[in-house]
């Protein structure tokens, strides 16, 4: 893996989301489709039924189209102009074009949904992104994230990854006001990957 330490969250997110920007549409195609019902078991129950969820990274709108199906309000942004337009037309909501860290909202969110998104900022800032989303969550609410699994940053493709195992998460938390709910490992949904696996991970506020 190579190593980013020296990258800014913006250095990289931007090199990322330039990456999305060019391939909007086939990122789309292989994503929309897949069957996240695996996830969701664990995330919805904690959320009140026609609670609000913040979508953080929204891509496709894959997620916040079951979301606002299954009866939940749903704020969605992404760092892809291309892709949020795409999840704008797919879910009906007006999907932001920002950064983690630029996104501001007077709302507080019931449960935060950063599925395969924050895995994209660099591991010295990702403790502060964490941070500034949670601070959007209601008391008693969850944030739900996950990361390719293992240790180190590379770039891959032109995209910037954060690999994550259960000792990092806990160092990275350790400056938060974050705790581990729940934590599981699972293979990648699509099949053409299924020998990836990914770090998954239920978060709730410090009591």
């Amino acid at each position: 893996m190579i190593n980013l330490l020296q990258n800014t969250t913006s250095q990289a997110m931007t090199t990322t989301s330039d990456f999305y920007q060019k391939n909007a549409l086939q990122f789309y195609s292989s994503t929309v489709g897949v069957d996240a019902q695996e996830l969701y078991k664990f995330f919805l129950p904690l959320i009140p039924n026609g609670g609000h969820i913040l979508d953080a990274g929204c891509g496709s709108g894959r997620d916040a189209r079951v979301f606002l199906n299954w009866g939940y309000k749903v704020t969605a942004f992404d760092a892809s102009a291309n892709l949020a337009a795409m999840a704008s037309q797919l879910t009906g909501l007006a999907v932001q074009t920002c950064l983690f860290d630029e996104f501001q909202t007077k709302r507080q969110f019931d449960g935060i949904w950063a599925c395969a998104s924050l895995l994209h900022v660099p591991y010295s800032d990702l403790a502060a992104t964490i941070n500034h989303l949670a601070g959007f969550l209601v008391l008693g609410g969850y944030f739900y994230c996950s990361f390719k699994y293992g240790q180190g940053e590379a770039l891959r493709d032109g995209r910037h990854f954060t690999y994550m195992d259960d000792a990092l998460l806990q160092d990275t938390l350790s400056s938060t006001e974050l705790r581990v709910h729940k934590s599981w490992t699972t293979h990648d949904l699509r099949p053409e990957r299924a020998n990836e696996q990914w770090l998954n991970v239920i978060l709730g506020l410090k009591a």
